[in-house]
């Protein structure tokens, strides 16, 4: 069983996530490493926002092939090379999730592996 929960002696969230989701009773967990935005072709767009789009579809093919569901997640993790639309990231996350909300961290930072890559995510899920 999965509980969010925004605590009222925290500041409301600022963004598109809830502060904490707790798991309790039986079930399966997933660890999905860091997606880039390559698709299976090993194709990388050239701007942030259109690899954050890639790599979450990764993120959710990877949740689908394991036999989890989008609302399975409960945590993302995305890093960013130089800068990115908070629009376009909450519109992809709008159409990846709907109403379902994760847990999610955000960091801006100097590099990825490979110079082409401006987006990572990585994920986890629990059913």
């Amino acid at each position: 069983m999965k509980q969010a929960r925004n605590p009222a002696t925290v500041h409301e969230p600022v963004g598109r996530y809830v502060h904490t989701i707790e798991v309790s009773g039986e079930g399966r967990m997933l660890f999905i490493s860091g997606q880039v935005g390559m698709d299976r072709e090993g194709n990388v767009p050239d701007d942030a926002a259109s690899q954050f789009e890639v790599a979450l579809r990764n993120v959710m093919l990877n949740v689908e092939a394991a036999g989890f569901a989008a609302t399975d997640i409960v945590k993302l993790v995305t890093y960013v090379v130089g800068d990115m639309d908070p629009a376009k990231r909450r519109e992809a996350l709008d159409r990846a999730f709907g109403e379902h909300v994760t847990t999610s961290t955000l960091l801006y930072i100097s590099r990825l592996a490979a110079p082409q890559y401006l987006v990572e995510i990585d994920a986890w899920a629990v059913r």
